[in-house]
């Protein structure tokens, strides 16, 4: 471990002392401030390798009373691990997480959040060695929110796919699949149904008056943005007035974005998310278009954000707690019963009519 972190050392020496029984199940640890003496290290140096041994399951903080030896398990119960690359820049997955830690209080589950990786390490390569890690320690199922915007994704969520079906842990994959729309794996899936959220949100547009449609995407994106984006062009189908071009590139390029509103002089771009809708709309507003009055903008997911716009967001709102709790209930029902076909576990979504589609 020479040239190892040194959080990591301090995670090793207490990982060792906690498998050799040091500390017994229960059995409290030294405090934070002895422990920062003891390794001469910072506090969260400390807090860090705390960290990891407890998304682990190996130990429990509790406020005001200190570090304890986590209990194990009883037996029979389930242990299950989150996969999720995009935790932490994709903001709807912490509620979605959120929502599968509080459906399993009292059922005698366990969620296992898995090591910390290097930070230094593409989010391919820790995807790939989580992946292991789970298999290494047999969990049974695990919650995987497969890679996007990466180019080369598709191989890559291929592999973990695959790595866990050899090992015969059950896979449920969140808000997206591992193959475009609309094509679909051999996992179940929940989230919501995407391809009538984009129908939806172009629907909405169009009532307010909008002719002359761009569904807008960053490339490499997600299966669910293909499915957004035919929504988008089933509800244009619709309408002999109305017209729809499908764009992918980089909404914070504003001159990309002026070349696009030159040739194709759109009154509404369906964004294929929120974070791409606020890159859109600062990028017009650089230009001096005015949203909603020249161009109306819309999103998808109604992250925390998009009502504090300078122009609030139309958009379509994921109930993400109840994901998460749906996602348990698929993955008990698929550790039960892992011949039964896949299953998409769809749950309806809103559309929040804001300022950026003022008619």
């Amino acid at each position: 471990m020479e040239g190892a972190p040194k959080y990591k050392l301090i995670y090793n020496e207490l990982l060792n002392a906690l498998r050799s029984g040091e500390y017994a199940a229960g059995g409290k640890l030294p405090s934070e401030n002895e422990l920062v003496e003891r390794f001469n290290a910072s506090r969260p140096t400390v807090g860090r390798a705390l960290a990891q041994l407890e998304n682990e399951g190996l130990i429990v903080r509790r406020a005001g009373s200190g570090t304890f030896a986590r209990t194990p398990s009883r037996k029979g119960s389930l242990v299950f691990g989150l996969l999720i690359p995009n935790l932490g820049t994709t903001e709807i997955f912490e509620p979605i997480c959120r929502g599968i830690s509080m459906a399993r209080v009292g059922e005698g589950h366990d969620l296992l959040w898995g090591p910390t990786v290097s930070p230094a390490a593409s989010r391919e390569a820790q995807a790939e060695e989580l992946c292991q890690y789970y298999i290494q320690r047999g969990v049974s199922g695990v919650f995987f929110a497969p890679l996007e915007l990466l180019g080369g994704k598709d191989e890559v969520n291929r592999r973990i796919t695959s790595a866990f079906d050899e090992a015969e842990i059950p896979v449920v994959l969140l808000d997206r699949d591992i193959c475009e729309f609309p094509r679909r794996s051999r996992f179940d899936l929940v989230g919501i149904d995407n391809h009538r959220a984009g129908f939806a949100v172009t629907q909405h547009v169009l009532e307010a008056g909008a002719r002359r449609i761009v569904f807008f995407a960053q490339p490499n994106s997600a299966p669910t943005v293909s499915a957004r984006a035919m929504g988008c062009c089933e509800a244009v189908g619709q309408r002999k007035d109305a017209s729809v071009e499908a764009v992918t590139g980089d909404p914070g390029d504003s001159t990309g974005i002026r070349r696009l509103v030159d040739r194709l002089r759109p009154d509404a771009i369906v964004c294929a998310n929120d974070i791409t809708a606020a890159q859109i709309m600062t990028s017009l507003d650089a230009l001096g278009i005015r949203v909603p009055e020249k161009i109306k903008v819309t999103g998808m997911d109604d992250i925390r954000y998009a009502q504090m716009l300078r122009t609030p967001l139309t958009t379509i709102q994921q109930p993400c707690l109840e994901i998460g709790v749906a996602a348990l209930s698929t993955m008990l029902d698929r550790a039960s019963h892992p011949k039964m076909p896949a299953r998409d576990v769809f749950l309806d979504f809103k559309l929040v009519v804001r300022e950026s589609t003022r008619a």
